[in-house]
């Protein structure tokens, strides 16, 4: 592959741009005003140099990087010469199947056409396209810059060759891409995250503990192993017998409820909407919030960083 293009520029979408940019491909970076290209630059830059503050990418890489990545808001003239292309637009399907469809007619036949989605359908998303073999899911997970994971997710129609090689150009990037085999709802990353979230809501709401002991068992208790031991390693670990044993006397006592927490939906009601109002679950000063995301940014850095070092080679073989 020797070109990439990312449609939409913001919380996401510039931190995608910036990976690939990093790595030695060119970039074409995409949105609807210049406003917001201006801004994902500038949030690019201050990334790139964070990053050769703390020893993962190099000083004289961040230059060579910054213009790699070229800006406009015309999507034709952003796309048309790209090999892979990734949508990171807002969670909207109508958007994001009027984009897919207007990608598929633009793009040459051989393009990856990617979506950022961390929920939606890969194949509703695909559903207006005419070559729906080469529309995949890759969820990048946020800041992408940092976390590793990509999950990569196969539409109904998605082919393996397009699985195949979005996979390899993710690896090329020093990221860690997963396979999804099936298109389901938050495909496995946001349905593990949010079955916790759900009987961690569950938990409060029925005043078994407050929200902070709810949080403080996971940070100082399994939460601890969980970057080194996964659910199903940490399963055979203690045995399947021993877990079939829990299961049969737990799963019963636990929230299964289809419907989001009542609990929740009063809360977004009252206008307790957590950081955007200082109140949620818990009660939030501007100092609590900026501790709260500085402490979870230098977690990152100095625990997950290290994992996918981008070294921004000023040569290197981009033909995927």
């Amino acid at each position: 592959m020797k070109k990439i293009s990312v449609v939409g520029a913001g919380l996401m979408g510039h931190g995608i741009a910036q990976i690939f940019a990093l790595e030695g491909f060119p970039v074409s970076l995409t949105d609807i005003n210049d406003s917001v290209l201006d801004a994902a630059l500038s949030n690019v830059r201050a990334n790139l140099d964070l990053l050769t503050r703390q020893g993962i990418a190099r000083k004289q890489a961040v230059e060579p990087a910054m213009e790699r990545i070229t800006t406009t808001i015309d999507l034709a003239h952003a796309v048309e010469d790209a090999d892979f292309v990734v949508e990171a637009v807002i969670e909207n399907l109508e958007l994001k199947q009027k984009i897919f469809q207007d990608l598929d007619q633009i793009c040459h036949r051989d393009t990856i056409l990617a979506t950022n989605t961390s929920v939606i359908s890969i194949t509703e998303i695909a559903a207006r396209t005419q070559h729906k073999d080469r529309v995949v899911g890759t969820h990048f997970w946020n800041p992408p810059y940092l976390i590793p994971l990509v999950e990569v997710i196969r539409g109904d129609d998605t082919a393996d060759t397009v699985m195949d090689r979005t996979i390899a150009i993710l690896n090329h990037v020093g990221k860690h891409p997963v396979r999804v085999n099936k298109d389901v709802p938050g495909f496995v990353g946001n349905r593990l995250q949010h079955a916790l979230w759900r009987e961690a809501i569950s938990i409060v709401a029925h005043g078994i503990a407050d929200a902070a002991t709810v949080d403080e068992c996971i940070r100082y208790g399994f939460g601890l192993r969980l970057p080194i031991l996964g659910p199903m390693e940490n399963a055979d670990m203690v045995g399947t017998d021993l877990t079939l044993a829990i299961h049969d006397y737990l799963l019963k006592h636990l929230d299964s409820s289809p419907e989001p927490s009542l609990l929740l939906k009063e809360l977004v009601d009252r206008g307790h909407l957590g950081f955007k109002t200082g109140r949620g679950f818990k009660k939030w000063s501007p100092e609590d919030i900026e501790q709260s995301r500085n402490r979870l940014g230098d977690y990152l850095l100095k625990t997950l960083a290290p994992l996918n070092t981008q070294g921004g080679s000023d040569e290197k073989d981009t033909d995927q």
